[in-house]
């Protein structure tokens, strides 16, 4: 620390306090000029970093009439209870407001100034601090004893000023890397549209002689899922017989269900395909379409099984960086209900990125949450990258996503999976258009690492230039003696003093 600097603790320095949500609040109209914030209202665009939209308003009487207290313009307010805290969002009020009881608020003062807190608590991750309950929650024995680096005033705008010129810069290399991703993902569906409307494999399909039809593939698929329910049901009967020797202990077999026909829905309007094409529903070409458990295992995190949930599913691939794990008690439970194998097609079809899919590729057996379907193919028939990449397009998305079951939530049923339209073409030319998306999109995916690569090292030095400007080291010598030599300027220590006085 620099000599005229002084390591404070949060609670000395500010006033910190927490929100109230009155009994009477739901009753209050939303046409004042007060802006009562809740941890939801953090998330409105525009609210990025300044509280300046609400969904609720009070007016005079009603703040008055609810006994409301209201905190100043420029207070940093953040999550205290719940779910939320691990979003980690701080924000500022953008003008005198209240806040609910889900919210803590540290209140501005004279002797620091608004950004310098604000920069501070960017530096600050809100996981590392809460109580490790059932239910996070931050109170005050956790935020007052934080250290906080007070430093003379005149300094304190320095290096707000140099941290704001530093994130200028770097935001503009943020924007072009952004940019440039977007420009990626406009090329990838571009690319995955023309594919999977025959463009891609025009040439090469004219030079073929004796391509079979999708008619007559889907035949075959026909004959051997009706093959594979015959198999399946003798291995029922053969375990009836067995539970039933056994004095019928245990769970009793479940019966396989029959083979389903959906019909072909012809006012569907869909995208012109060439002739030895056909559009077919998924349910009609697929061996078996199901989800992952509808009910919360026990103990999350505390087993050894890999417990995989919609996080877990990126565009072509799974990712286990986040993974969980659930007791062998509980993935049995899970895995009798959905039994995912190797090269099976996972697909979410519940949240914000419902329509990702990715090609099954571990060895191991794992469980799956309700969020995450799973498509099972004939894998001599129906090529699973194929399948993947048609549901990675963003028009099968689309088509897939209209009408869907849920109005708060994006929410994909198993019907509306197994009546969703599949372009079904030869297993030569899925084999081709595979290898044409590949050799397009291997160059583009490297490019996209190297972007996000890019964009979060730009994060990482994000967090260099804040923990610098709080260690002290963020101001050159130069510039900390320009500081000094203002007239206005005082040491830490004394601005100290007059904030116990004060």
């Amino acid at each position: 620390m620099k000599e005229d600097r002084v390591e404070c603790t949060l609670g000395r320095v500010f006033k910190i306090v927490s929100g109230s949500t009155p009994k009477g609040l739901k009753e209050v109209s939303a046409d004042g000029e007060i802006p009562f914030y809740k941890v939801s209202d953090m998330n409105h665009k525009g609210n990025e970093v300044f509280m300046k939209k609400s969904n609720i308003y009070l007016s005079e009487s009603d703040f008055e009439n609810l006994k409301l207290k209201l905190y100043p313009k420029g207070t940093v307010i953040f999550p205290k209870r719940g779910g939320a805290i691990l979003t980690n969002k701080k924000r500022v009020l953008f003008q005198n407001s209240c806040f609910d009881l889900n919210l803590m608020g540290v209140l501005p003062n004279e002797f620091v100034e608004d950004k310098y807190l604000f920069f501070w608590f960017q530096k600050l991750d809100l996981c590392s601090i809460y109580d490790g309950s059932n239910v996070p929650q931050i109170n005050n024995k956790n935020i007052f004893p934080l250290s906080f680096p007070l430093s003379p005033l005149i300094e304190q705008q320095a290096i707000v000023k140099k941290i704001e010129e530093l994130f200028s810069s770097l935001e503009s290399g943020i924007a072009d890397l952004k940019k440039a991703q977007d420009q990626l993902k406009i090329y990838r569906q571009a690319v995955l549209k023309k594919a999977f409307e025959g463009e891609l494999t025009k040439e090469w399909r004219e030079k073929q002689t004796e391509l079979p039809t999708a008619e007559e593939l889907l035949m075959e698929i026909k004959k051997e899922r009706q093959k594979h329910y015959e198999q399946q049901l003798a291995k029922w009967k053969e375990a009836i017989i067995a539970w039933e020797n056994n004095g019928k202990e245990g769970k009793k077999p479940g019966k396989p269900g029959k083979i389903k026909e959906f019909e072909l829905n012809e006012i569907e309007e869909l995208p012109i395909i060439p002739n030895s094409w056909a559009w077919e529903k998924l349910g009609n070409v697929c061996l078996k379409i199901m989800d992952g458990t509808h009910f919360s295992p026990k103990n999350i995190e505390k087993g050894d099984f890999k417990y995989i949930t919609a996080k877990n599913i990126k565009e072509g691939r799974i990712d286990l960086r986040n993974i969980s794990y659930v007791t062998q008690e509980d993935h049995e439970a899970i895995f009798d209900r959905c039994d995912v194998k190797k090269g099976d097609v996972l697909y979410i079809k519940d949240g914000a990125t419902t329509g990702r899919a990715a090609v099954n590729t571990l060895e191991e057996e794992f469980s799956l949450l309700s969020s995450v379907g799973v498509f099972r193919t004939i894998k001599s028939f129906i090529n699973p990258k194929f399948l993947e990449s048609f549901l990675n397009a963003q028009v099968t998305r689309n088509r897939m996503l209209s009408n869907i079951a849920g109005v708060a939530i994006t929410r994909l049923t198993l019907v509306k999976l197994n009546n969703s339209m599949f372009s079904l073409c030869s297993v030569e030319e899925q084999h081709q258009i595979v290898q044409e998306i590949e050799s397009r999109l291997s160059v583009c995916d490297a490019v996209e690492q190297n972007i996000q690569d890019s964009l979060e090292k730009a994060q990482a030095l994000r967090q260099s230039i804040l923990k610098k400007a709080f260690e002290g080291t963020l101001l050159s010598d130069k510039e900390i003696a320009k500081c000094k030599a203002h007239p206005d300027y005082e040491p830490a220590s004394v601005l100290l003093e007059r904030i116990k006085k004060g």
